[in-house]
């Protein structure tokens, strides 16, 4: 009964283990943000031109818009099966790209290589959709810290990857494709057999006791930040510290199981001294309050509501109001996809996360080519100072915005907007190109893709409800292989095929700061754009957020005024 019951005071050990088993996914998830890792192998080995290689970088991300399918299934489907799919087809599409660079396969055709890099794409789709959907229900009043944590560890496992290659394979990308294919189908296999929906918390100290956790689960991830920050600085490192650098990584990626540890020796203790536990109950309570009038309509009989109608006229046109409003849910409430898409505020949410994702998976896609053009023979480390910082940015925002809306009802998408502007600067500064500004470009533009991330996700969330999140975040993400088609795909690759000069045996180089000049001053211009949607959209969703705080502030009250 200790592994399974818990007090007001403490959490079944079986939610955390589920959390840790999430976060592992996460830190494997990001894949597909490691192209630039060996896309100048594939590139030279097809005799691909730069708009060939980004086209295929296209195909990688395309992947993810057929990530509706997991958004549909995570509403009819259990979370094992969801991941063992986003496990084989990953397995099959990394699997494959192995087959071709490692040489055991001769190079296949290009449309086919195309279907394979969409496989390993769409992959990651389920892998998070599975995560996301679980983890943000079971912690739904942390959504912040959920988002943060969880967005948080996809950003650094780009980094995870790159430094583990360079460690223990020195950055062969054959090797490489290999851990893509292989690492997240055994960590997927171990998240099957744990991560489960919980009920989530249901008082004021189990909401406390929550956000404990998640500060240790925060510092956790913040070391595992700096130590990876830490090694890619460290010049040609040896084979041994090569070596001790992987296994104390790969202890620090284990701590997290502290956390569920403790919880069951909390959950054992209290309930070995405690001969009557008190009874777990799950509190179904609407962030709106709105919704609670909601019910109380639907519990009125049908014969109260007939005589209403023929005596008063003025509440029978009440009554109407009231059904049209449960046909038509407000923001705020459990919105289907298709009474979501019709409201402004999901299509200015859409198009605001077009403008900073979009771009920065331009940046990232493109990285290899941006560090080659501006006399960078290695760029390793800008792909992993990109993937660390979008880290920070990652989870810093998840707990910050939510920390603002618990303090003051700030909206969420307002932090959008300052990543937004702040990544306007950033691409400003690489379109400038004077000395280091790749070091402060991937810096920024890194932060801020993660905030972008991070916050989103709890906002879509927050907006249009649990009941359909899986499929409405879908939805959202399809910006990411519309955002790589138009930033990467047509603009990066058109312009700088416009400026590079033929290479002898096929394709192209470009060597030089106008290589990329005018792809940022237009991405800057976008995400100027998206700064002024997301100001809009904390303006209009200004009430919302104030309710969803004197919602919780009321709660803290009540809970205060029963202990006295």
């Amino acid at each position: 009964m200790g592994f399974h019951q818990t007090s007001s005071i403490s959490f079944s050990a079986t939610k955390w283990l589920g959390f840790v088993t999430a976060v592992w996914v996460q830190a494997i998830s990001g894949n597909n943000y490691t192209f630039s890792n060996y896309s100048d192998a594939l590139k030279s080995l097809m005799n691909l031109t730069q708009l060939e290689l980004n086209n295929l970088s296209v195909a990688k991300d395309v992947g993810k818009a057929f990530g509706l399918l997991a958004g549909l299934a995570s509403d009819r489907l259990p979370t094992p099966v969801i991941l063992l799919i986003g496990s084989i087809e990953g397995l099959i599409g990394y699997g494959t790209q192995w087959l071709v660079v490692s040489g055991r396969i001769q190079p296949l055709p290009y449309w086919q290589m195309c279907i394979f890099l969409c496989l390993g794409g769409n992959s990651t789709t389920w892998m998070n959709t599975a995560v996301l959907v679980t983890c943000i229900r079971n912690f739904r009043r942390n959504r912040g810290p959920v988002s943060g944590i969880l967005k948080g560890y996809v950003g650094l496992s780009t980094a995870i990857f790159t430094d583990l290659c360079a460690a223990l394979f020195a950055y062969d990308p054959a090797k490489f494709l290999i851990m893509l294919a292989v690492i997240p189908f055994a960590v997927c296999l171990t998240a099957i057999v744990f991560l489960r929906e919980t009920p989530p918390a249901a008082t004021i100290e189990e909401e406390k006791e929550e956000s404990k956790y998640f500060n240790i689960f925060n510092a956790v991830a913040v070391i595992v930040a700096v130590y990876l920050m830490a090694y890619g600085f460290i010049p040609n490192p040896s084979h041994a510290i090569s070596l001790g650098f992987s296994v104390i990584l790969l202890v620090l990626l284990a701590s997290p199981l502290a956390a569920p540890v403790h919880a069951f020796i909390k959950s054992w203790t209290l309930n070995r001294f405690k001969n009557q536990a008190d009874v777990e109950r799950q509190i179904q309570e609407p962030l709106l309050i709105e919704e609670k009038a909601q019910e109380e309509i639907q519990e009125k009989p049908a014969e109260e509501s007939a005589s209403a109608v023929v005596e008063q006229p003025q509440a029978a046109e009440e009554e109407k109001a009231a059904v049209e409003v449960k046909r038509r849910p407000v923001i705020g409430e459990d919105h289907t996809i298709f009474e979501a898409m019709q409201t402004v505020d999901f299509w200015i949410l859409f198009v605001s996360f077009l403008c900073g994702v979009g771009t920065g998976l331009a940046v990232m896609n493109n990285m290899g080519q941006i560090g080659l053009a501006l006399g960078y023979a290695d760029v390793s480390l800008f792909i992993s100072m990109t993937s660390i910082w979008g880290f920070f940015g990652r989870i810093v925002s998840g707990s910050v915005s939510e920390y603002y809306i618990k303090k003051a009802g700030i909206p969420r998408p307002l932090w959008n907007a300052a990543s937004q502007i702040l990544m306007a600067v950033g691409y400003i500064l690489m379109a400038v190109a004077l000395p280091g500004s790749l070091y402060v470009g991937s810096i920024v533009v890194g932060i801020c893709y993660g905030v972008r991330l991070a916050v989103s996700v709890p906002t879509a969330s927050e907006l249009f409800g649990l009941k359909y999140f899986g499929l409405i975040y879908n939805i959202l993400i399809l910006n990411l292989p519309l955002g790589s088609f138009l930033f990467s795909g047509l603009l990066a690759g058109f312009l700088y095929d416009a400026e590079a000069t033929p290479a002898p045996g096929g394709g192209n180089t470009c060597v030089g700061a106008h290589c990329y000049r005018l792809v940022f001053i237009i991405m800057a211009i976008a995400c100027v754009i998206g700064f002024g949607l997301d100001v809009l959209l904390g303006i209009r969703t200004k009430k919302i957020y104030n309710r969803i705080y004197m919602s919780r502030r009321s709660k803290k009250l009540a809970a205060a005024s029963n202990l006295q």
